[in-house]
């Protein structure tokens, strides 16, 4: 057969993204509820959204044009509201929006996909029964919601409970074996309770996030601070270890919930994960990298990590090996493992930055109308 003929029978995709989604079980959801952002990861093979009070502050950044003035009559219409109530408000509103965009895709994958994901507060994650209520209501806003719980000690609990009553669950702040673990068996458990009960469990799509990248930021702060020397490309890969781990476990011991990846550092959070029953979320920024980038797209998920940079990681790291190891963690550490307060601190202050931005339309600074 000739060289042109060869070319003539390959198929040519439109970006490594879509050609992930369409040679691959690995699929792509869009860390980010803007419409154009989210209508430009759809056309290139998403099936699935991310919404949290950080992404809805940049979508009312990005998009003022569009939701100033529903602050405004929100402002009216709910004259008691505090700033905080009309904030979260806002991000109901915006995630039952765009949920809207992926019902198609909902319904032709009946659940397992096509879902807006929204975030519980994350002020909430000490309570269970605060987290179990707001997973309901937000459960209520849309049929193709996937609620966003903490893996912290109570968000477990309200995993599980939560899955029994029918909420597909995006588990949050999990950056390690131990709580993935831990996420899956609330998982299971709750399915199982359903199961028992003949309740239908055919429509749920559960996913357990590992922000592999926020691991990897706290290990190059560590090693800053406490001076110690390691090659710098190892540190790349701690979250990816993490995650190839917890992969081959869930396959091995049957869990019924996908992992999902997040928080992007560098390319190896995608193209490391391809092949896998895995879903890629990354933002914006990061699917135009990809897709202008000449990073093959081809199965890397069940190749191991260099087991050099794992006993290295392990030797040098404590934190990596609590992260690593099945038994890390106990679930009363969830909380005070390192990442997760950074990050729950982030989006903690994400929520002050939403109702400071929602009081700047409420009560307008009279000192502006003066320059």
């Amino acid at each position: 057969m000739s060289t042109l003929s060869t070319l003539h029978q390959q198929k040519t995709y439109k970006s490594p993204l879509y050609e992930m989604t369409q040679t691959t079980p690995t699929c792509l959801w869009n860390d980010s509820a803007s419409l154009s952002e989210l209508t430009y990861s759809i056309e290139h093979g998403a099936v699935g959204a991310t919404c949290n009070p950080v992404i809805v502050l940049e979508v009312l950044k990005k998009e003022s044009h569009l939701w100033d003035e529903r602050i405004r009559s929100l402002v009216s219409d709910m004259p008691f509201a505090t700033e905080e109530q009309i904030g979260w408000r806002l991000v109901e509103e915006i995630s039952a929006t765009r949920a809207q965009l992926l019902t198609p895709t909902f319904e032709k994958q009946k659940g397992k996909n096509g879902r807006l994901s929204i975030q519980t507060d994350p002020r909430y994650y000490r309570s269970r029964e605060a987290l179990l209520d707001q997973a309901l209501r937000f459960n209520s806003l849309a049929p193709n919601m996937i609620v966003k719980i903490p893996a912290t000690h109570a968000g477990i609990i309200a995993i599980e409970q939560a899955t029994y009553r029918g909420i597909s669950i995006n588990a949050t702040v999990c950056f390690t074996t131990p709580q993935c673990i831990a996420v899956a068996e609330a998982v299971e458990r709750g399915l199982n309770r359903r199961e028992e009960e003949g309740l239908d469990i055919s429509t749920m799509g559960p996913v357990c996030t590992i922000m592999v990248g926020r691991l990897d930021d706290w290990l190059k702060v560590v090693a800053e601070n406490l001076d110690i020397i390691t090659d710098p490309g190892y540190l790349e890969w701690a979250g990816i270890a993490v995650f190839k781990k917890t992969y081959r476990i869930f396959r091995e011991r049957g869990y019924r919930i996908r992992l999902l990846s997040a928080a992007f550092r560098n390319h190896m959070h995608w193209s490391e994960l391809i092949g896998g029953n895995v879903v890629i979320s990354p933002p914006y920024k990061w699917q135009l990298r990809f897709n202008a980038s000449d990073v093959g797209v081809m199965p890397r998920i069940d190749e191991a990590v260099n087991p050099i940079i794992i006993e290295e990681l392990l030797n040098k790291f404590l934190d990596f090996g609590r992260a690593y190891k099945e038994d890390g963690l106990s679930a009363q550490e969830f909380d005070t493992f390192a990442p997760t307060v950074r990050t729950l601190r982030q989006f903690i202050e994400a929520c002050h930055g939403l109702a400071a931005y929602v009081r700047d339309l409420m009560l307008p600074n009279p000192d502006a109308t003066l320059v």
